[in-house]
């Protein structure tokens, strides 16, 4: 929980304003560190009204009615922004479809007149939980159970079950119609109550909890309140709204925040467009509403992917029953691998493919290639494979494309080239071909008579551009950012051995403006973060060296050394075992690190900590993964992170994390344990064109010391993971692009 004083009194239409600007700003600022582009707002019109409705957000962010939920989940994988206020309380929202029927969702909120303890403004942030038990279908509604902030303060603590039916067009004019009944516990429950059937004890709200703690203890338990209502879209983007609300807001209206005289809401939304909804409302007899809703999917991008045509498959010429006979002459000359190199390598540039090495034998033939263009690996796989119909002689069928990422060589995909003659202009190609093709570990070294490329090593690569670095959820200014100019340098000695650094310069900001210092009881290892940006505008973010190579066929190793990011600096090592066609990787990491100066030069404080985790890495398919790190941490607390993420085949990585160490959640501080929400967006989706770069950024609702990781650049698992089986395979149908 977090208090703010609001300085000197003002007017409630004042106030409000003030805060709903804050809390739309926070929003957008998640957009543009997400990668959000605008035109996704310039989509295709609006569904027709006899068209069933779109799932709707409520003032919780969550499917649902006005304030009160409903059974609907979005599609999978949407992604929906929502910010609403009434009555002196602004929410703004993150909702994510992780799965058909799991939601969770993030939420920051500031309420006006709060009057506790002489502060006005009461700042909290909450989790939610969804679960669709039952799909709509035929005669029978939508179930779903909900739990309402599960790992806050608990302030809007809240279990619900709850069904919705959806009736197509049940009046002459106008839309569909949905109807929505449900029962709630804590706040869904404080009014109207008609029992208390699982156990009349239930913990309250305490101002002042630093909250994060699971209150499973409370979970269903106390009051229970029906509630319920309705939404009818009167034509293509107008609906209207009406509830029944059991939310009795007994510790605002206590406080004076807003006066509930009624239990009955109403609404009216409108569809601007495919992505954006807006709405008005009148609550509890006493305030007008608005709620606005942003919704994207990371499957639907706004721009179409482009791509240059590919050049044409060539067929062999069936001019001879035995064609390797034919061929093997000319191969076994001294200087094939080398011509045969030549050629593929003005071939593969013209697609931004560098081609590593050609190992050719009478039959089969190897590539490795590898490009800083493409992110998807099947697009990748399928130019090479391309050109290598044109180039190789007939003789060779069987083509091994090698897969190399930052010089390691991490997978082998195997394809016959009568497939590739074939099958390219049947209807099901992709799966065909797929269900033909092997992935399989790729040797750490080419084996046979091989031609290298020549001329790449050394490289050294810059560039210089802006950057933005967010700040949120200090209760002073819940959203803080410096912008300013990044100058990033890499030099490639040879294979595998890179030296990077990056210089910063702010330009404007006002994160160093803040004025909380760190309370923590622990080695200050992250809580000095206002320090680190008071004492400079000019810092070294990174300076590395580091190796990496792969020991053996399905082994990865990584060494760096050096500034290893802005508060630390020391030496890195990581092994990983990871085979191609395995679900499940396992790696060990060690750590020496000691803590930089505030004004992250070359020097160094006092203070310094081995650390090092044993991580287990899972794949479950299509696009779900799960990792765990147990070992200690940089305050020298020992315990574990677990990570559950979603990876669409665009590139999209949509996840959440928690920490749980052996540092108890009073020593900890505000949130009890460490947590957040990470997201990766690939440039590729809103540019419209091929390219690596990506946008990624973590949301914390607090960071703390406790749960501190080292964060090392280059981290194995991450690098090798797409180029292995489960994730190409997720995304072949590119393979023919």
């Amino acid at each position: 929980m977090l208090l703010m004083r609001n300085g000197a009194s003002q007017g409630r239409g004042l106030k409000v304003c003030s805060v709903l600007t804050a809390h739309l700003k926070a929003a957008l600022l998640c957009l543009i560190v997400c990668g959000f582009s605008p035109s996704v707002l310039a989509q295709e019109r609006t569904p027709p009204a006899s068209s069933p409705l779109t799932p709707t957000l409520n003032f919780y962010g969550v499917p649902g009615l006005i304030d009160m939920p409903g059974a609907g989940a979005l599609p999978n994988g949407q992604i929906a922004i929502g910010v609403s206020s009434f009555g002196g309380q602004t929410r703004t929202n993150f909702t994510f479809q992780f799965s058909p029927r799991i939601a969770v969702t993030f939420r920051y909120v500031g309420i006006q007149d709060w009057n506790s303890d002489g502060f006005d403004t009461y700042r909290d942030r909450s989790f939610d939980f969804r679960y669709l038990l039952v799909k709509e279908g035929g005669k029978a509604p939508a179930i779903l159970i909900g739990l309402q902030d599960i790992a806050g303060t608990g302030i809007y603590a809240g279990e619900y079950v709850v069904a919705t039916k959806e009736f197509a067009q049940p009046f002459r004019f106008g839309g569909a119609v949905k109807v929505t009944a449900g029962l709630g516990w804590g706040r869904l429950g404080s009014t109207g109550s008609i029992g208390s059937p699982f156990g009349v004890d239930r913990p309250q709200f305490v101002p002042g909890d630093p909250g994060g703690e699971l209150s499973v203890n409370q979970w269903f338990r106390g009051p229970v309140s029906p509630f319920g209502g309705v939404e009818w879209q009167v034509s293509d983007g107008l609906s209207l709204k009406a509830e029944y609300a059991t939310d009795a807001y007994t510790a605002e209206t206590s406080r004076g925040v807003f006066s509930n005289r009624s239990d009955f809401n109403f609404g009216m939304e409108y569809q601007v467009s495919p992505a954006l909804r807006v709405g008005g409302y009148w609550l509890y007899g006493s305030e007008i509403g608005v709620n606005l809703q942003l919704q994207v999917n990371p499957k639907n991008p706004p721009v179409p992917y482009r791509l240059s045509g590919p050049r044409p498959i060539i067929e062999r010429p069936k001019r001879l029953s035995n064609p390797a006979a034919y061929d093997q002459g000319w191969i076994a000359a001294q200087n094939a691998p080398v011509v045969i190199r030549d050629a593929l390598d003005a071939e593969l540039a013209q697609y931004g493919i560098r081609l590593h090495s050609v190992t050719v034998g009478a039959i089969r033939a190897e590539t490795r290639v590898s490009s800083d263009s493409f992110d998807n690996f099947a697009i990748l796989t399928g130019r090479t494979a391309r050109a290598m119909t044109r180039i190789l002689p007939p003789s060779v069928e069987t083509f091994d494309i090698v897969l190399v990422t930052n010089d390691i060589p991490i997978s082998k995909v195997i394809l016959s080239r009568r497939d590739l003659e074939t099958l390219e202009f049947q209807p099901d190609a992709s799966a065909l071909l797929l269900s033909r093709t092997f992935i399989s570990d790729a040797d750490p070294a080419p084996q046979g008579r091989t031609a290298q490329a020549d001329g790449y090593y050394p490289n050294f690569r810059w560039a210089v551009g802006p950057y933005i670095r967010p700040s949120f959820f200090d209760p002073d200014r819940p959203v803080r950012a410096d912008l300013g100019i990044s100058a990033v340098a890499q030099y490639r000695l040879a294979p595998g051995w890179q030296v990077f650094g990056e210089v910063r310069h702010r330009l404007v900001g006002n994160i160093a403006d803040a004025s909380r210092p760190s309370d923590s009881v622990l080695p200050h290892v992250r809580t000095d973060a206002l320090l680190y940006a008071q004492a400079t505008d000019t810092s070294l973010e990174q300076f590395v060296l580091s190796k990496q190579w792969k020991p053996g066929p399905t082994t990865y190793a990584r060494v760096s050394i050096g500034y290893l990011e802005q508060m630390f600096g020391g030496l890195s090592g990581e092994l990983l075992w990871k085979p191609a066609d395995s679900q499940l990787a396992v790696g060990i990491e060690l750590n020496y690190a000691k803590q930089r100066d505030f004004n992250q030069g070359f020097g160094f404080q006092d203070y310094d900590v081995a650390t090092g985790h044993l991580s287990a890495y899972y794949d479950f398919g299509n696009g779900y993964h799960a990792q765990i790190d147990a070992g200690q941490y940089l305050a020298g607390d020992v315990g574990a992170t677990v990570t559950v993420e979603r990876q669409f085949g665009n590139g999209w990585r949509v996840g959440g994390f928690f920490t749980l160490t052996d540092v108890s959640a009073e020593d900890f501080g505000e949130g009890s344990f460490d947590k957040g929400i990470t997201f990766t967006v690939p440039v590729s989706w809103f540019a419209g064109g091929p390219t690596r770069r990506v946008v990624s950024t973590t949301i914390r609702p607090v960071q703390r010391d406790g749960g501190a990781r080292l964060n090392v650049s280059g981290r194995l698992y991450d690098q090798i993971r797409s180029g292995h089986l489960v994730d190409v395979a997720n995304d072949w149908g590119r393979v023919w692009q």
